[in-house]
């Protein structure tokens, strides 16, 4: 005859049956909720185009309904700033190119958000270099980033350089240039890379700096030439351009990145299941095509990683930041 089962074994049992059962019903709740992604620019941009594409990926996997939402407004602090006061819930990402992370917080007196302290971060998912490109104002025999130093030093008056925003990585990359080749080089700030390169091919202003997808099109109709390229090594889609460190420029080695946010304090079993979830969907054809074609090389990043990424380039904007004694207006 077997002996009879303890009442108290038979309450843990019972305890942990209920516990899975809660568990499962928790991650019922999860997933059945819907999923929003906000994109802190206009839809139809690059990091508007590579969103809707994970999002189609997420849609039915990790969640039933997947919107992307264009939460615009001041240079895109709004939509950061929507993130960071959501719930922490699984229900709200971020989708932002890093310069909101990492130069914002150094550029404007008041920002609305930490982003070591209001995120946590799910995965970066993409990087593309920038590149210092020169329309019909720049001479012809001006091929290298040394020889635009020069004529920008001998021409004062004329050197200016086109970027996408006051106070983003495309400004800053010039602040670096201007010191470490010791010459004056002017920013004009456009609302946009389109805009920028517009005025740089009607020959209004003689260089810009923009993320090289932006430059393609242009590129290959030949409207633009690039002196270099800001990324650690040659860029993939700029095979014959050398880079900035080639150039001689060793310390402007920058290559920007997008990536996935969820607001702080988001439960680490879904932060995990979010990142396993965007990265899951960043390595279908579909989406890494889509990269290529907007000029980004995939790239993929755990939470812990992506963190660390994001603190060491918070530091290494600081410095720059301050020394060039800019303040975003806000």
């Amino acid at each position: 005859m077997l002996n009879p089962m303890p009442v108290t074994s038979r309450r843990r049992i019972l305890l942990a049956l209920g516990a899975i059962a809660l568990s499962a019903r928790s991650w019922a709740q999860t997933t059945s909720k819907n999923l929003r992604i906000i994109v802190p620019f206009p839809a139809g941009g690059g990091t508007d185009v590579l969103a809707r594409i994970v999002a189609d990926k997420l849609r039915g996997n990790y969640a039933p309904v997947v919107i992307v939402e264009n939460r615009v407004g001041a240079s895109g602090r709004t939509g950061v700033e929507a993130v960071a006061h959501a719930a922490p819930d699984g229900t709200t990402l971020l989708f932002t190119p890093d310069f909101l992370m990492t130069v914002y917080p150094h550029s404007f007196r008041k920002l609305g958000y930490d982003p070591l302290a209001d995120f946590a971060p799910i995965a970066l998912i993409a990087r593309s270099g920038l590149a210092l490109a020169a329309g019909p104002a720049l001479p012809a025999e001006v091929k290298t980033v040394r020889e635009y130093v020069a004529w920008a030093r001998a021409h004062p008056k004329q050197a200016f350089y086109a970027t996408t925003a006051a106070g983003g990585t495309p400004h800053f990359v010039g602040v670096m240039l201007a010191r470490d080749a010791a010459v004056a080089l002017s920013p004009v700030h456009y609302k946009g890379g389109a805009p920028a390169l517009q005025d740089v091919m009607g020959g209004q202003v003689p260089v810009s700096i923009n993320p090289i997808g932006e430059l393609l099109p242009q590129l290959q109709g030949g409207k633009v030439r690039v002196l270099a390229v800001t990324s650690a090594q040659r860029s993939k889609f700029l095979p014959d351009v050398p880079t900035m460190s080639e150039s001689g420029f060793p310390n402007i080695v920058i290559s920007p990145w997008l990536g996935f946010f969820a607001p702080a304090k988001t439960p680490p079993d879904i932060v995990k299941r979010l990142a396993n979830g965007v990265t899951d969907a960043t390595q279908h054809g579909e989406a890494q095509i889509g990269m290529l074609k907007l000029g980004m090389e995939p790239a993929a990043m755990s939470p812990i990683a992506f963190r660390e990424i994001l603190r060491q380039d918070l530091e290494h904007w600081g410095p720059i930041v301050k020394a060039s004694g800019f303040t975003a207006e806000d």
